[in-house]
């Protein structure tokens, strides 16, 4: 499915991404954590499709329950004992549900970048901070972009060597080193190599040269202002609700929180209209396409 939400002025992107990712590290409240959780796993699929549904449940789920299942055995904390260990450690009710609540972090923040990942490419990186911090932006949109290129061209060195037998999966293990070695010192060597033409081309088109202007597609129209009034307006009113205690909750030695009244499911709302404005816009711009096609 085309991600609309792509389309919209890099600021409004990364505003987007540093509030969810900001609030999910940071609200340990189950009911942000579910929310946050789930509009994640749905914009990941809005994104990748079946291929981050797959992703999802084989890795992402495993991972949420290993996590989960290790925290009560090495924290102890909590009133609520359930039963008492093999060595002597009780298990509480209080550790195991922060075990989840944790594991739900680390996932969803996981969930999150993978989006950012997919949303906010190098250029609009490069365009945000290039005259803020113009080497480390550079430095840090080469480096993202450098990271899938060695993966597809290892998978073309180690498809090359199979074909002559001499991959890791071939011969005996003092050979299959042998091999892995080879294939380390060629990727080593196209790495090198494709630095030096990035330098060359980099000074060849006058990079760090004095008065030397930057060409960008990106416009910051009337939509663009709109969603950003709307991300503001909800990160504000939910940093409002946490400074006032709307968002408070602990897990030890007791679990409580703030208590539910409609300031807090307002707060819920707020929460799960930010989390879900990608997914939202994307649904809405499909709609007026489907008007439109129906029409002609």
């Amino acid at each position: 499915m085309k991600d609309s939400f792509s389309n919209y002025h890099p600021v409004v992107n990364f505003i987007y991404f540093t509030l969810v990712l900001l609030f999910s590290m940071f609200f340990m409240h189950p009911v942000y954590l579910g929310i946050s959780l789930i509009c994640a796993f749905i914009y990941s699929i809005n994104l990748n499709g079946k291929k981050s549904l797959s992703f999802n449940l084989k890795f992402m789920l495993p991972m949420l329950i290993v996590t989960a299942l290790l925290n009560p055995a090495f924290n102890h904390e909590g009133g609520t004992i359930l039963r008492y260990l093999p060595d002597g450690n009780p298990l509480t009710l209080e550790s195991i549900i922060y075990g989840v609540a944790a594991a739900t972090m680390l996932i969803t923040v996981i969930l999150w970048f993978s989006c950012y990942n997919a949303v906010m490419t190098s250029d609009k990186f490069v365009y945000l901070f290039g005259r803020i911090i113009p080497a480390m932006s550079l430095i840090l949109s080469m480096v993202l972009r450098f990271v899938p290129r060695f993966n597809a061209q290892i998978k073309v060195v180690s498809n090359a060597q199979k074909c002559i037998g001499r991959d890791i999966s071939n011969g005996s293990m003092l050979q299959r080193i042998k091999h892995g070695i080879r294939i380390l010192s060629i990727m080593i060597t196209w790495a090198l190599e494709n630095s030096i033409e990035t330098a060359d081309s980099m000074k060849s088109r006058g990079y760090g040269l004095p008065g030397r202007t930057a060409f960008s597609i990106y416009r910051f129209d009337k939509r663009d202002k709109n969603a950003l009034k709307f991300l503001i307006f909800c990160g504000g009113y939910i940093l409002l609700g946490a400074s006032l205690g709307g968002i408070y909750w602990q897990y030890f030695p007791k679990m409580k929180g703030a208590n539910y009244s409609f300031y807090s499911i307002t707060l819920y709302l707020a929460y799960l209209s930010l989390c879900f404005t990608p997914v939202f816009i994307n649904i809405k711009e499909d709609r007026k396409w489907t008007a439109i096609h129906s029409e002609i």
